[in-house]
This record gives structure tokens, C-alpha cells and sequence, in this order.
């Protein structure tokens, strides 16, 4: 492990991370908005806000996932981190989030609700360290990976990519 990498994780107090790298939830907004409040299928009330500290190295990825809630991420250090989605009609879009905007790059980006999305570091790159914000807030009970059978069959088109960024189904 890259002992930058290794320095973030101990000083954050990152963990592993179930669609890969490491997090750490750093705010959970209190105020919460009742079931019936929400256009989430999840049951019960959500706060109204979450935040978390994420970071991926090289040749890790946060695989093909999708929440009910909007997520907008945000770049801290490191290198470019990419967030690879696929949209309900089936329309790739791959984002760079990063420090060099005079080559596209972007410090924030929001991903919309209910979309499938990946990430992972930019080729060539090293780590990424990124923020994430999510509202209404991060439940896992609105979380859903990717199956990669699943998946490929429903996007055919993708399937070189979706491979590339599923965990092998067990």
C-alpha cells in the first residue's frame, strides 16, 4: 500500500468500504424527514443529510451501485478520480473529478438519484481521496450493487466496462 494512502487511512480512521476502497461517515445530520415525506422506496424516516471521506487506489474500484438519493461528490487529493455512470436509457457518461479543470476536470459532481454508477482512479493515477455528500441521507437499505450477469443483460452495450467494474457474483 502506497504509504501516502496509508497515512489518510490511519489519520481518517478510514474502513473498508462494501463496494470498494475506504470511507468514513463524518456527518449525519440529525433532523431527519419521515417515510412519507420521501420519494425513496426505503421504509422508515432518513436523515436529512450524510457526508463521508472516500478514498480509492489504483487498481481498486468502487463497483456499479445506485442509491435513492442524490450524491454529490466532491475532490480533495490525489490524482483524478473517475465516476462512470449508465442511465435508465442505457447512455454512458464518464466524469473526472480532479484538480485540473483547464483538462475538463471538475471538483464537484453530482450523480442524480436512482442512477447506476461506478468509480475509480484516472489511468495512470495513483489514489484518489473524495468526499461524498448524500440527501436525503445514506441509508444502506437504499443501496443496491450491480449484479454483473444481471446487469450486461440489461446493457448489453456496456458490457466490457461493466465487467471491469462489477464484483464477480457469488
Amino acid at each position: 500500500m502506497n504509504p501516502i494512502v496509508n497515512q489518510y487511512i490511519q489519520h481518517l480512521g478510514l474502513l473498508p468500504h462494501p463496494e470498494g476502497g475506504f470511507y468514513k461517515e463524518t456527518y449525519r445530520c440529525a433532523n431527519t424527514l419521515p417515510a412519507s415525506a420521501l420519494s425513496i422506496n426505503g421504509n422508515g424516516e432518513r436523515n436529512l443529510s450524510t457526508a463521508i471521506y472516500f478514498l480509492l487506489e489504483a487498481g481498486n474500484f468502487s463497483a456499479f451501485h445506485r442509491i435513492q438519493s442524490d450524491e454529490l461528490w466532491h475532490f480533495y487529493t490525489g490524482d483524478a478520480l473517475e465516476v462512470i455512470e449508465i442511465d435508465k436509457n442505457g447512455v454512458l457518461k464518464v466524469t473526472a473529478l480532479g484538480h485540473a479543470v483547464k483538462q475538463g476536470e471538475v471538483f464537484q459532481y453530482l450523480v442524480p438519484a436512482h442512477t447506476w454508477f461506478a468509480s475509480r482512479v484516472k489511468k495512470g493515477g495513483s489514489f484518489s481521496l473524495v468526499g461524498c455528500t448524500v440527501a436525503p441521507g445514506f441509508d444502506f437499505a437504499d443501496f443496491e450493487l450491480a449484479n454483473r450477469e444481471d446487469f450486461i443483460q440489461t446493457f448489453p452495450q456496456h458490457e466490457k466496462i461493466i465487467g471491469e467494474l462489477t464484483r464477480i457474483n457469488e
